[in-house]
Parts: C-alpha cells; sequence; structure tokens
C-alpha cells in the first residue's frame, strides 16, 4: 500500500505550470470562459462569500479539476461583484455552477452536490467534450478502499489504510475523517476524538469531519445510556408520554447497533410532542442523518416520515 500511495501516477506533471482555476469577472468572461471553451470546456462556479453551500463546493470542484490533469478549466464568478453577469447568466439560487464547451453552456447543476457526484459531473463533461477522463490518484483508490472496508465492518483494514493515507497526506480530512470512525466503531471514543481535535480549522466545515463529529457526539451520549436499557424499555411502555426516557432508550437502541428502532423512537417523540424539550429529538434525528451520511437508505426514508410527521 505504501508504494501505491508513493508512486506518481502517470501524466501527473501534464498540467503543471497551467492556470487550471481562477476568479473572473463580467469584463474578462468572453475570454476566461467562452474563447477559451473553443478548446477546452470551463466549468464557471457562481458563488458568494456570505453562501455556506459555496464554501463546501468550492474546494471539491478545485479539487476534481485538479484531478483531469488539464481536460477541463475552472473559473469563479463572485456574484456580489457581478451582479449584471448574474442576472444575464439568470443565476436565481447559489451555489450554481454550468459547464461551457465551444462557446455554449452543455451542462451545470445547482447546490452542494456531494463529492462523488462532483467527480461523475467533471468525467462526463471531459468525455462528451472528446477527452479522456483521468483516473483516480492513488491516495483516491485508498480512500476509495478504506472507505468500502469501514462500510463491511472491516474497521482494521480501514484505519489502516486511514492512516497511510495520512501519513503520505497529513491534512486529508476525508481520511481523519475515517479514521476517525473507525475508532469510533471499536469504541476508542478518546483517540477518535484526537483524530477530529487535529483536523486544521480551514478543514472544520469539511461535511466528512462534520459528520464524523456528530457520529462522535452521538457515541458519547449513546455509551452513557447503554446500560440501562431494561428499566428505560419499562419506562417508556409504563408511561408512553415520558419523552425524556423514550429520547433516552433511543440512544441505548443506537449504542447496541439498533439504528432503525432508534429512529423509531425519536420520530414518536416528535410525533407525539415535536416542541419538546426545545425540539430536541428532531435535532437528534438530523444529527443522526448527518452521522449516517446523505445516501444512506435509512437516512433517506426517515427524512421522508420526519418530513410527513412535521408537515401533516
Amino acid at each position: 500500500m505504501d508504494q501505491v500511495i508513493g508512486m506518481t501516477p502517470p501524466g501527473a506533471g501534464a498540467a503543471s505550470g497551467e492556470n487550471l482555476i481562477k476568479d473572473s469577472n463580467t469584463e474578462q468572461f468572453m475570454a476566461d470562459v467562452i474563447e477559451t471553451s473553443m478548446q477546452t470546456p470551463v466549468i464557471v462556479d457562481f458563488w458568494a462569500p456570505w453562501c455556506g453551500p459555496c464554501k463546501q463546493l468550492g474546494p471539491v470542484l478545485e479539487k476534481a479539476v485538479r484531478a483531469a490533469k488539464g481536460a477541463v478549466r475552472l473559473v469563479k464568478i463572485n456574484i456580489d461583484q457581478n451582479q449584471e453577469l448574474a442576472a444575464q447568466m439568470r443565476i436565481q439560487s447559489i451555489p450554481a455552477v454550468y459547464a461551457f464547451y465551444q462557446g455554449r453552456p452543455v451542462d451545470g447543476f445547482v447546490g452542494a452536490l456531494p463529492e462523488s457526484q462532483i467527480k461523475s459531473f467533471v468525467s462526463r463533461l471531459v468525455r462528451a467534450t472528446g477527452g479522456a477522463a483521468a483516473g483516480p490518484s492513488p491516495v483516491e483508490q485508498a480512500l476509495e478502499q478504506a472507505k468500502s472496508a469501514l462500510a463491511s465492518g472491516d474497521t482494521g483494514t480501514a484505519s489502516a489504510l486511514f492512516g497511510q493515507v495520512l501519513a503520505h497526506e497529513p491534512q486529508n480530512a476525508a481520511a481523519a475523517a475515517g479514521l476517525a470512525r473507525c475508532y469510533i466503531s471499536a469504541g476508542e471514543i478518546a483517540r477518535a476524538k484526537e483524530v477530529l481535535d487535529r483536523v486544521p480549522a480551514e478543514q472544520a466545515n469539511d461535511a466528512e469531519v462534520q459528520a464524523a463529529r456528530s457520529a462522535l457526539e452521538l457515541a458519547e451520549q449513546a455509551s452513557a445510556s447503554s446500560g440501562a436499557l431494561p428499566d428505560l424499555r419499562q419506562r417508556v411502555a409504563q408511561n408512553p408520554n415520558d419523552h425524556q426516557a423514550r429520547y433516552d432508550l433511543a440512544m441505548a437502541l443506537y449504542a447496541q447497533g439498533d439504528r432503525e428502532t432508534a429512529v423509531d423512537e425519536l420520530l414518536e417523540i416528535v410525533r407525539r410532542d415535536r416542541g419538546w424539550n426545545d425540539e430536541a429529538a428532531r435535532k437528534q434525528l438530523l444529527k443522526l442523518f448527518e452521522a449516517f451520511g446523505p445516501t444512506d437508505p435509512l437516512t433517506l426514508s426517515a427524512r421522508r416520515r420526519l418530513s410527513s410527521i412535521l408537515f401533516s
């Protein structure tokens, strides 16, 4: 594995020195986007400094463009400073991303997408415009293997892979988040906290880091409730409106690995009294969703059920 991460992938230096990513404006849009796209596809990221999702999307877009090694370029447009251009492009929500080729838009999306979808977007653009999409780097391959191992319960392999990525790239947020999750799965809460505490401040808002922090907080709460499961079941059975007991029961169930029933109990609190304890059950559900991940089937089904309760 060390040899895999350390080796230089073919063509890694092909785009060195090229200006793949740049900030532009209304005056330079024709040259930076329209004219440049006659030869190379250009992705345009419309953003603003006050936009939280923009701050999440920007680094992921830049990473994907660099990984394409010159097959595509990225131009960033601050809509606050270029309102006329934003109006011409009919930008109504940000982040808004458009892909241009041969002077016209050919693809795009609105909102902050997961990194996997961003990679697919860039690869699709490169292929559609006649280029060859760059394959994943050795580090990206190692991360994918580590995530697959963790998802299958092989925390030993996952932690080894995440650790090797961090040895190669100490500030790799995805590897830090993954290693923390390995420790959480193994019940090593203190070690997980140490890993997350070492994440640089500028990466604190990384989606995977935030999800790992939520998982850590949930694990800490769950460990405090795990020993009282029989008593909590009895209290809820005797008084279904004992919301604190049901809340603690949910966390005890989560500690035992019963995610589905834990979610069921929190949803039941929201159904019975959505405002209880400053909406503690709803907020805990959102934290669970973040820890599970946005594409987890349980997240998707539980979000639908929560919406149905809140808007019924």
